[in-house]
């Protein structure tokens, strides 16, 4: 099966997030045997998901992992001109829900396989695929643990989000939180009776906004959004529960830790007859540029399009990165499509990739040395 091919059978796999993913797994679990590949699954708490590693080549260290994730954003309220889990083709594009995002890349891994298979490889070819990327990616903090106990340490990791295949080696991070605050509901005739929790809600917005305006001044790229305020139950009574859900990006892990130092502060000036309750959501490390020279090389050598740069959106490329593999991200398609109703992939990037994935074959059967 060519790329083409195996894309619309992913596209016909209803990944939502919300959904089981399986049903996919365990379609490229019996592909990959088809073609003499074993994959291990790794399966979430409730066995609703699962995770799949495979090695095509020798179990040996200096490999590559070529990771993607196989759950796709929701459909509901978008106007789509087709069925969005039929792969459509129309003017040199392919629309569907994951084509860009990111199943066009997974399709070409994929279509990659039986030409590795042909090869002599020096060198191990492990195919990453995860679940709720989306979401927060739960998926992959377990897949890299099952990865890091079977398999011996890659040389780098690429991750085939769209980036019309040219290298990102950096993009910031995004962490979720939820804060809660609690108080004392009372008639608001005399609000001295009661204690508000939505005033000192409404202070830390206030307090993130002002710190957001001073890192943009220092030079900081650390942004802060609120996403939901939710609190009260009538215009006369005192408010006795206020719940924010927010959300920062910061560059690095310095950043990271100077917003968790300025949040424990705010929340230590909070009165005591107020309880306040913080719950990390959502934690996706950023992607730094240092420590990816090596990955960075290797991936233009392969046909990566250069210069590198800093993308704007996150992945899972941090957890690889925590995890002492050098990675970027680097795959066929634009983010600008992804999300969108009538999402679609170029022809000529699902070329782009195939053409990127031969080269891997190349370099893991060839004896050119990584450089120290």
């Amino acid at each position: 099966m060519n790329t083409v091919e195996l894309l619309r059978v992913l596209v016909g796999f209803d990944t939502t997030s919300h959904r089981s993913n399986l049903d996919l797994i365990r379609w490229v679990a019996e592909y990959l045997e088809a073609h003499g590949v074993k994959a291990r699954l790794i399966h979430s708490d409730d066995g609703a998901k699962a995770n799949l590693l495979a090695t095509i080549g020798p179990d040996v260290a200096g490999g590559i992992v070529l990771s993607g994730h196989t759950d796709v954003v929701p459909v509901d309220g978008q106007a789509w001109e087709a069925d969005p889990f039929t792969l459509v083709e129309h003017d040199g594009r392919f629309h569907g829900r994951g084509a860009a995002d990111m199943k066009g890349f997974i399709a070409a891994c994929l279509a990659a396989v039986p030409c590795w298979r042909r090869l002599d490889l020096h060198r191990p070819i492990h195919l990453a695929l995860s679940y709720d990327e989306e979401v927060g990616c739960f998926g992959v903090p377990r897949l890299i643990v099952e990865m890091r106990a079977h398999v011996s340490t890659p040389a780098l990791a690429v991750i085939g989000e769209p980036t019309q295949m040219r290298v990102g080696l950096a993009h910031r991070g995004f962490f979720g939180q939820r804060v809660t605050f609690c108080g004392r509901p009372a008639h608001s005739s005399d609000p001295a009776l009661g204690v508000s929790a939505i005033e000192p809600a409404a202070l830390l917005i206030a307090q993130l906004a002002s710190l957001g305006r001073t890192l943009l001044m220092q030079g900081n790229r650390t942004t802060f959004n609120v996403g939901r305020i939710s609190g009260g139950t009538a215009i006369n009574i005192v408010p006795g529960c206020c719940e924010v859900l927010w959300e920062f990006r910061p560059p690095d892990t310095a950043s990271t830790a100077m917003v968790r130092g300025a949040l424990a502060r705010l929340l230590a000036d909070v009165s005591s007859d107020v309880a306040v309750e913080m719950t990390q959501l959502i934690e996706v490390p950023a992607l730094s540029a240092e420590g990816g020279s090596v990955a960075a090389d290797v991936a233009r050598n392969l046909g990566a399009l250069w210069p590198p740069g800093e993308i704007p959106f996150g992945t899972e490329a941090g957890f690889f990165q925590q995890a002492g593999i050098p990675s970027l991200v680097c795959g066929p398609g634009a983010i600008a499509q992804a999300h969108r109703p009538n999402e679609w992939i170029a022809a000529s990037e699902l070329h782009a990739a195939d053409r990127f994935l031969a080269s891997v074959g190349a370099w893991a059967a060839s004896a050119w040395k990584l450089p120290k």
